[in-house]
């Protein structure tokens, strides 16, 4: 058989959406709020909650890097970061950070129960998940890093992590 690379024709979206959202606080940069849509759009993320400094649709360079996805998964925006988790933790939701800290686990040894329902927080580009947010997470993930640097784009970090966290939910 050849390969032959397919078109955007031929692509058949899922019909589920799992039970995993974005809490993405402070971001600071449009492109990466447009990522996030993408990443969510493409890996089956439930919704997407914005709070603090993030950027909301309609924005052009949301849109732009998104390539409309935001129309497609559903979100929500508030100032208080906090008062979205106490929401979302009376609702049943895990909160799960993503940071390096000195009691983060690797994202690979997230434990996903089955019918567990996943938050994952995302932080700023430059300061990361706030203190206030990782002290009312229940579970901090970093991705392991192999080079110099100790840090990588919100935008990437968050594929890496929605990747590992779908895969639980998929075994």
């Amino acid at each position: 058989m050849k390969n032959v690379q397919l078109d955007h024709s031929g692509h058949r979206p899922a019909p589920r959406r799992f039970a995993l959202c974005f809490l993405a606080h402070d971001i600071g940069i449009a492109m990466n709020v447009g990522s996030l849509f993408r990443i969510a759009d493409a890996l089956g993320v439930e919704a997407i909650h914005l709070s603090g400094s993030s950027p909301v649709p309609p924005d052009g360079k949301i849109r732009k890097t998104s390539r409309a996805t935001e129309q497609h998964v559903p979100f929500t925006y508030g100032k208080d970061p906090l008062e979205i988790v106490r929401r979302l933790k009376e609702d049943g939701w895990r909160i799960v950070s993503l940071e390096l800290t000195t009691a983060s686990i690797d994202v690979r040894r997230l434990a996903v129960a089955e019918g567990e329902r996943i938050c994952l927080i995302l932080g700023s580009e430059n300061r990361g998940v706030c203190q206030e947010l990782l002290d009312a997470s229940d579970v901090t993930v970093h991705i392991p890093m192999l080079g110099r640097n100790s840090s990588m784009n919100v935008a990437t970090a968050c594929a890496i992590a929605t990747y590992e966290i779908v895969r639980r939910f998929l075994e």
